[in-house]
């Protein structure tokens, strides 16, 4: 019987059976091609189902399907059959979600696969032991622009940074119909409202003080970086990382000296060390000390189908392909708490969110 499901759950079980189908992936350059010399051989991938991990061991021509009550062979092409009946089935739908193409599901059965999402505690998707069966598990995410794409940092009130209201001192009514603006681009809006009546949002933290810390721990100044980025974003309309970034140096927010920012690259190298630390689990509530995370890396997936390998051990082209390909979004105002002022300890303060994605193209 056909069921439906995400186009974000069809993916990630399109790219773990091409792997296996493949038996290899490419490594991925920055600016997300293939890199043809980087061909790293796949020995075997482990995936957790609610009774259990299975591992999936890739022989010359079959699978073999090892787990608690699983031991059998399966030809390496009905993974692959499998993985173009999926592509197809969500290139082909205008729909998030999508219905399980024919004979899928059955395959699913075959394959001792019930969850279409892994039951990983640890964040990633699956892990992969690269060129032998014996070698080291190495966690991925998989991350697509054929479908829905998971963020980077997904928002949430913890990722809020505060921005106190100076210049004038507002009256009740006058913030009340700051507040009250309205529209599709309401927290823009907002903030041009705020300079044209002679306030000023001056950077003052990071509204979560866990995140703060978290943010301290690549530089103590990271919060007024980031807060400069978010800034640019809505007063200027710019999305990409790497043109914040490029917008950053030019306004040098922390003082720093031209020698610094040019020769040494100080605003790029601190806006990459904050992707990878993303990338590999950091979040803005839960406390983060530096400590590598079970996720070494991720696994792209492009508009086309080919899946790319982003991790860890090819470090500077991870951060490069993160510092390129990564953009700043909007989250939702209501949800996230932010885009108006608000009366704190005497003072007005206006929060603005921080959500990274990568781009969809």
């Amino acid at each position: 019987m056909a069921f439906e499901a995400t186009k974000k759950e069809w993916v990630k079980l399109y790219t773990f059976f091409n792997l296996l189908a493949d038996g290899y992936v490419y490594g991925g350059t920055p600016d997300a091609r293939p890199d043809e010399r980087l061909r790293i051989p796949i020995a075997m991938i482990m995936r957790e189902e609610h009774d259990g991990a299975r591992r999936y061991v890739i022989e010359k021509n079959e699978v073999h399907l090892v787990g608690e009550k699983a031991d059998k062979r399966i030809p390496r092409e009905d993974f692959r059959a499998a993985a173009e009946f999926i592509l197809r089935a969500v290139l082909a739908s205008k729909e998030n979600n999508v219905t399980s193409p024919d004979g899928v599901e059955a395959f699913l059965d075959e394959a001792a696969i019930y969850n279409l999402e892994a039951n990983m505690g640890d964040r990633t998707d699956f892990s992969v032991a690269f060129y032998e069966e014996k070698a080291p598990l190495t966690g991925f995410c998989v991350r697509s622009r054929v479908g829905g794409m998971l963020a980077l940092l997904d928002g949430g009130r913890a990722a809020n940074f505060k921005f106190e209201q100076t210049g004038v001192r507002f009256a009740a009514p006058t913030v009340n119909k700051i507040n009250a603006h309205g529209g599709d681009n309401d927290v823009v809006d907002r903030m041009f409202m705020i300079e044209r009546l002679g306030g000023i949002l001056k950077y003052n933290d990071v509204a979560d003080k866990i995140f703060r810390s978290n943010l301290s721990m690549i530089d103590l100044h990271m919060g007024r970086l980031l807060g400069e980025m978010i800034r640019l974003m809505w007063l200027d309309d710019i999305t990409k990382v790497s043109d914040l970034t490029e917008a950053v140096k030019k306004l040098n927010p922390l003082k720093i000296k031209d020698e610094l920012i040019n020769k040494h690259g100080f605003y790029d190298y601190k806006v990459k060390e904050f992707l990878l630390a993303l990338a590999n689990g950091m979040r803005p509530a839960k406390l983060y000390d530096g400590t590598d995370s079970a996720i070494a890396g991720l696994m792209f997936v492009t508009a086309e189908g080919k899946i790319l390998c982003y991790q860890r051990a090819f470090r500077q082209t991870f951060a490069d392909f993160l510092f390129y390909n990564a953009r700043l979004e909007r989250a939702s105002t209501e949800k996230d708490k932010y885009g108006y002022l608000e009366r704190e300890n005497g003072a007005y303060y206006f929060k603005l969110n921080l959500k990274i994605g990568l781009l969809k193209r």
